[in-house]
């Protein structure tokens, strides 16, 4: 995989967790329902909370301290809403390539 690719997998990784993070309370749940390890959606927290674009909060009522609410802050909405339309632009022009092969593809069977 080239370098590029892996920013689209860690940009895409990056947004399902923006997408999905308010409707967990742990990283695990987090984690299992988006099928990555709790390594990675970890690391993907803590680097969200870091660049300012998620904010942690304790449940204070919980037994558990270990569950947190997560909050995306107006960077982080700002973000997502880039990265989304980045996603789409990448998406768009797999499609419009994969049309291009495809009208060529019949063009040359045409041609036979």
């Amino acid at each position: 995989m080239n370098q590029i690719e892996d920013n689209i997998i860690k940009n895409y990784d990056t947004l399902r967790v923006m997408n999905d993070i308010q409707n967990h309370n742990s990283q695990k749940s987090l984690a299992t329902s988006l099928d990555l390890s709790v390594g990675k959606t970890n690391y993907i927290v803590k680097a969200l909370c870091k660049k300012g674009l998620l904010k942690a909060q304790n449940f204070l009522n919980s037994n558990s301290k270990l569950k947190y609410r997560y909050i995306l802050t107006q960077d982080g909405i700002k973000e997502k809403i880039s990265l989304t339309k980045n996603f789409i632009k990448i998406k768009k022009k797999e499609y419009e390539d994969l049309e291009k092969q495809l009208q060529d593809d019949i063009s040359k069977q045409d041609n036979i």
